[in-house]
């Protein structure tokens, strides 16, 4: 009789502390999933930021090790283990956060950076080149002869000077002698006659053949070399300003272009040549920075020997 009494009452005073314990489980799981399907979320969106124009690849989430228990010692339960999982999980995710911010920082720092350059470029660096003003001279005064000999002949006015230079016959029957390529490849055509003046150093007719190839061939693969030739062919002939220009318009439109990498170098020479070595000095880094690996034997000679000279750290 007093075996029953104690079990009745056993159970009597168990089955409401069983009912309180249940809820503390349940109430110990919640956080476990809010902060896992968190964790989900945020892995997303770091993915998101890390992948934009790709597929994720999926993370490799080393779990911790068991800890060592003492003999004696009871197991951690699934929720301790779980929440320690969560734990490492948090952890590892806040530090790729990190990194990812960090990085998005100094992308971010750098494109400022070459914007500025380009503006620099652009308006400061590359001005045109302008003759140097002359000042108007006052007019000597003119006396008049009261009396004019009648059989003295009058003088012959001095024609007018010619905004255009004077191409001599000669030079004229040279340029006509070098024969203009036709194989059916328009563009390159083109760009093959300018070529040829170039070659035969008459610099203003290059000059001319390949501003209009460039203008009616912009789209074409051709006009990176087409571009880049002229600006060659005004630094030939002694206008570094103007071949700066071409240089770097080449270059801004056609980074990819077969030239672009020859425009950079060229540039950083028509600096030198202006006394600008410290733009001609972020023109070499820029350089080495974008096509460094695939840069030929003679534009790194030429970029080496320029940074010499302009005397870059």
């Amino acid at each position: 009789m007093r075996h029953a009494f104690f079990a009745t009452s056993c159970l009597a005073w168990s089955a409401p502390l069983l009912l309180a314990i249940a809820p503390s489980a349940i109430a110990q799981t919640a956080p476990v999933e809010v902060r896992v399907d968190r964790l989900e979320k945020e892995m997303k969106a770091v993915q998101r930021k890390v992948f934009p124009a790709g597929a994720p690849i999926e993370a490799q989430i080393v779990r911790p090790a068991a800890p060592t228990l003492a003999p004696g010692s009871p197991s951690s339960s699934p929720i301790s283990d779980l929440t320690a999982r969560v734990g490492a999980l948090e952890s590892q995710l806040a530090s790729i956060t990190g990194q990812v911010e960090e990085n998005s920082f100094k992308l971010k720092q750098l494109e400022e950076a070459f914007n500025k350059y380009k503006a620099e470029i652009e308006g400061r660096l590359l001005q045109p080149e302008t003759p140097p003003a002359v000042k108007p001279t006052a007019a000597a005064p003119v006396t008049v002869d009261p009396a004019p000999v009648a059989s003295k002949p009058a003088a012959p006015k001095p024609a007018p000077a010619s905004a255009t230079p004077v191409v001599s016959e000669a030079r004229k029957a040279a340029v006509a002698a070098i024969e203009r390529p036709d194989t059916g490849d328009a563009p390159m055509d083109a760009y093959s006659y300018g070529y040829r003046l170039w070659d035969a150093k008459y610099y203003p007719e290059a000059q001319a053949q390949l501003k209009a190839t460039v203008d009616k061939y912009g789209t074409s693969p051709v006009a990176s070399r087409a571009q880049n030739l002229l600006g060659r062919a005004y630094l030939d002939e002694g206008k570094p300003a103007l071949a700066s220009v071409a240089f770097y318009e080449n270059y801004q439109k056609r980074p990819r272009g077969d030239r672009a990498p020859d425009s950079l170098a060229y540039l950083g020479e028509a600096l030198i040549q202006l006394k600008k070595p410290a733009d001609a000095c972020k023109v070499y880094a820029e350089l080495e920075q974008v096509y460094g690996t695939s840069l030929s034997a003679s534009l790194r000679g030429m970029m080496d020997k320029g940074r010499a000279r302009a005397k870059c750290s």
